[in-house]
């Protein structure tokens, strides 16, 4: 992938193009940086069009003025939720923005709706319309909220006069309607490298909810988290950020993936053979192929596909092996184990609801998405599913009560093993020799069928694979 030469910037919500002035500075040289006025804010407080969409559209045109070869976006907040968008259409092929090479993603904005509370948009509503001497008063405070350590007071002032010449009709639709645009299934799971940073001083925004609700959109992905930052790193760290730029646009080696788990050469080799008929070998090759590491669910979204991951990781770990994905491919597909409590809905509806419970769980139990927790806290919730014993009040997001959520946990765990007992690298584990019953010649007489002869207990034929010894799940 080539470096990109340009770097389009969207900043926050109250931000303008001036935001991006010191990290600017900071990569001069290496980077020429392009900050984009979102409408209403900066220099385009006079222009409308405030939604996702709107503003991935005003974006999209000032790239395609520029008319850049290989480019970068870097997102800030409310513009990671744009730069998202934006990472969608090029991928999908939108021919203005194929130059698309790297994403930086700080303090992001998630395609879920953002987590501010109820309480704060309110008050946030209320003061942009306020008088003068209130709005003054209020955007400092703003600011200073938003940071881990004091800015220096030309930086502050220039942040609190960029909040105070935003448009309150932008201001407001961002915390209206823009924050709670759910973008999760039309973002699903992007290709484009990202790297993604937060503050660990950033409270809504931080890296807990980096690592739920923005990791799970990006395949390939590092995430950071630069300690005693809070919300706003382009105005309080540049120069570490332009760093980490630097390093991100300059394609360091990624993380190596696991690759699917092997198949020893003996089974590989009574697979290929006549004794395998060919629809069970195709089966079985097809089982064995390698998962796509940008895998898109279709019956999940890509947070439920994240906590199902987490989830399975601890209930039955297989190096190489995306159980997650595809146990999401047999939801959509409808193809089930043919029944399902009474108690439950569909299938598909089912895992939807039993994941964000778990979900839920964790945040009531521990003030944490599941992702984010340990494997102990993960595993104590686990067991309260199989026990029955896990509660979640609807109004924190339990969809499914104690009894329902020990009848989903037990069809996940049936579902899981199922799919890893069916790979030819788990059935060469136990040795099973069941697919050598027969090959292709239904007109032929059973003693010519390259099947079973010795039946006695005890004796396994010359052929027979051997299991292998050790865990089973690794």
């Amino acid at each position: 992938m080539s470096e990109p030469e340009n770097l389009f910037c969207l900043h926050f919500l109250g931000g303008s193009a001036r935001s991006w002035a010191l990290l600017a500075r900071a990569l001069d040289g290496v980077l020429t940086c392009l900050p984009v006025d979102l409408p209403g804010f900066g220099e385009a407080a006079g222009e409308s069009g405030f939604s996702v969409d709107a503003m991935a559209d005003h974006v999209a045109a000032a790239i395609r003025a520029r008319a850049p070869a290989a480019f970068a976006i870097a997102g800030h907040s409310m513009g990671a939720k744009v730069a998202l968008a934006l990472a969608r259409r090029a991928e999908d092929g939108d021919p203005g923005l194929r130059g698309l090479t790297h994403l930086i993603l700080i303090s992001g904005s998630p395609p879920s709706p953002e987590p501010i509370p109820e309480e704060r948009r309110t008050k946030m509503r209320a003061w942009i319309d306020a008088d003068p001497e209130t709005r003054q008063r209020e955007a400092l405070d703003f600011i200073r909220a938003n940071v881990g350590s004091d800015l220096d007071a030309g930086t502050e002032a220039g942040a609190v006069a960029d909040v105070l010449r935003a448009s309150p009709a932008a201001w407001k639709a961002w915390l209206e309607s823009g924050a709670r645009e759910d973008w999760c299934r039309r973002v699903s799971v992007l290709r484009t490298p990202a790297l993604i940073l937060a503050g660990s001083e950033d409270g809504d925004l931080g890296p807990d909810a980096q690592q739920a609700l923005m990791a799970p959109h990006l395949a390939r992905h590092r995430r950071v988290t630069v300690d005693g930052v809070g919300h706003i790193l382009p105005l309080e760290r540049p120069d570490l950020l332009a760093g980490l730029v630097r390093e991100h646009v300059a394609g360091h080696e990624e993380a190596a993936i696991d690759g699917p788990p092997a198949v020893p050469p003996a089974y590989a080799a009574l697979i290929a053979s006549e004794r395998v008929n060919s629809r069970l070998r195709e089966a079985l090759d097809a089982r064995a192929e390698p998962d796509d590491p940008a895998y898109r669910p279709q019956a999940l979204d890509p947070v439920e596909l994240a906590i199902l991951r987490a989830a399975l990781a601890r209930v039955l770990p297989v190096s190489g092996l995306d159980l997650a994905a595809r146990i999401d491919r047999r939801l959509a597909a409808g193809q089930g184990d043919g029944w399902r409590f009474s108690a439950l809905p569909a299938d598909p509806e089912a895992y939807r609801a039993g994941l964000r419970t778990l979900d839920a769980a964790a945040r009531a139990a521990r003030h944490r998405p599941f992702v984010a927790l340990d494997p102990d806290n993960q595993d104590a919730l686990l067991t309260l599913c199989q026990t029955g014993a896990l509660t979640v009040p609807e109004a924190l997001g339990g969809r499914l009560d104690a009894d329902r959520m020990r009848f989903w946990f037990e069809d996940l765990r049936g579902d899981a093993a199922r799919l890893w007992l069916g790979h030819p690298a788990a059935l060469a584990r136990i040795g099973f020799s069941g697919i050598g019953a027969g090959g292709d010649r239904p007109d032929a007489i059973a003693t010519d069928l390259p099947g079973f002869h010795a039946v006695g207990l005890d004796a396994p034929e010359p052929w027979e694979p051997r299991p292998s010894h050790g865990e089973l799940a690794r």
